[in-house]
């Protein structure tokens, strides 16, 4: 569904006002499968040679997915691969509205998610086993030497096995981009894992953002805020008792859940910006939620649907206004923080989609099918512009 919401945003709110050379990588999983998801790569690199990229929702495989659609294999997460390539940080961030509370009503500032983009369980191996037998970790250092074996499990039957992974310079790099974001944004900084459990894994992250923190102490001071480090299930109390207004720096999973439960909490997934960042300064846009595959399959019906585009448009805002900063193209910049204020206009003059309708205050009767609201977007965009 969001590929159709992709065009209908190209076509009504963005061609007609910019003269803008895009250059396309076709994500969509029939694609990927017939280039061997070369495809996915090849984007990434082009992010990394003109420096900002927006990505369209995409769809990671499962098994009834390879079925549907007669695939190879259930291909990798095409975030996970762009992330891995890139080596970024994934902030997300919501979108606030007059009239569409918070469902926790204690928010009242945006919680930013800070989400590590690379290793984890999104890079892992697995095997399922079929019977009896004992299962390893096994390191062999480079050049030789002793090798280290640790034993994970001794199986009596039928099991499954995952090995993943990280890097101290990806966790150091992450770090690093969570403080540089704080200090922009002059946000105080949360860190949660859970060490108690995983002493070395989740302690060596741990002891990365330590360091890191440590390095900018004075940054901190100076800006008037502050860094905690939490056990993962302490944050996701503290964060639930606040106001909001802090960057919550999750790792790869942990930022995967929690950023659904902000943006949920915030109103609905259609309200919450994405972009991915680099250590080097390379920027790639999207919306935080999925491809809305119920509403595809209604359309296909030919059934009337009621899909938020908000978060897929201001995923271009975002690679709009990035792109004019990066050029030093006010003009670009202006276009699309008035595409922005138009949108949200546009919800708090009444006109919404279902999923916005269903807890707008004060309440409103009816709402606007997919298209519909990207039509009143682009009506109202041509007036403002």
């Amino acid at each position: 569904m969001t590929r159709i919401i992709w065009h209908l945003i190209k076509e009504k709110l963005i061609l007609p006002f910019l003269d803008i050379d895009l250059k396309y990588y076709d994500l969509g999983i029939k694609h990927r499968d017939e280039t061997d998801d070369k495809v996915t790569v090849e984007s990434a690199y082009a992010i990394k040679e003109f420096g900002v990229g927006v990505k369209c929702a995409t769809i990671t495989p499962n098994a009834a997915r390879v079925k549907e659609y007669n695939l190879k294999q259930q291909w990798k997460s095409p975030n996970g691969t762009i992330r891995s390539i890139l080596d970024g940080t994934v902030f997300r961030k919501p979108i606030i509205i007059k009239n569409i509370p918070p469902a926790v009503r204690k928010w009242k500032k945006p919680i930013i998610i800070g989400r590590h983009a690379y290793g984890d369980i999104y890079k892992d191996v697995e095997i399922v086993v079929d019977g009896p037998g004992t299962a390893e970790i096994v390191f062999t250092p480079e050049g030789g030497g002793e090798k280290t074996i640790l034993k994970i499990y001794d199986f009596k039957g039928k099991g499954v096995i995952m090995g993943m992974h990280n890097t101290e310079k990806s966790i150091r790099s992450f770090a690093q981009s969570c403080i540089n974001y704080a200090l922009s944004e002059k946000v105080d900084l949360w860190f949660g894992a859970k060490d108690t459990i995983s002493k070395q894994y989740h302690g060596f992250f741990r002891d990365v953002f330590a360091e890191e923190v440590e390095r900018v102490r004075d940054k901190f001071g100076q800006a008037g805020i502050h860094y905690r480090y939490l056990l993962i299930d302490d944050a996701v109390a503290q964060v639930i008792k606040s106001e909001g207004g802090m960057l919550w720096a999750c790792m790869n999973y942990d930022g995967d859940v929690m950023s659904d439960m902000v943006a949920t909490g915030f109103g609905s997934l259609g309200l919450m910006t994405s972009v991915l960042v680099s250590p080097d300064g390379k920027f790639e846009y999207e919306a935080a939620h999925g491809t809305v595959m119920r509403h595809y399959y209604e359309h296909l019906k030919g059934k009337p649907t009621s899909t938020n585009s908000i978060a897929s448009i201001f995923a271009w805002t975002g690679a709009i206004s990035k792109r004019g900063e990066l050029d030093n193209t006010p003009d670009v910049i202006r276009f699309a923080k008035t595409l922005e204020s138009v949108v949200i206009q546009t919800v708090e003059s009444g006109i919404m989609t279902k999923d916005l309708m269903l807890i707008a205050e004060p309440p409103v009767t009816k709402y606007a099918l997919t298209e519909e609201f990207i039509d009143a977007v682009a009506e109202r965009l041509k007036k403002a512009i």
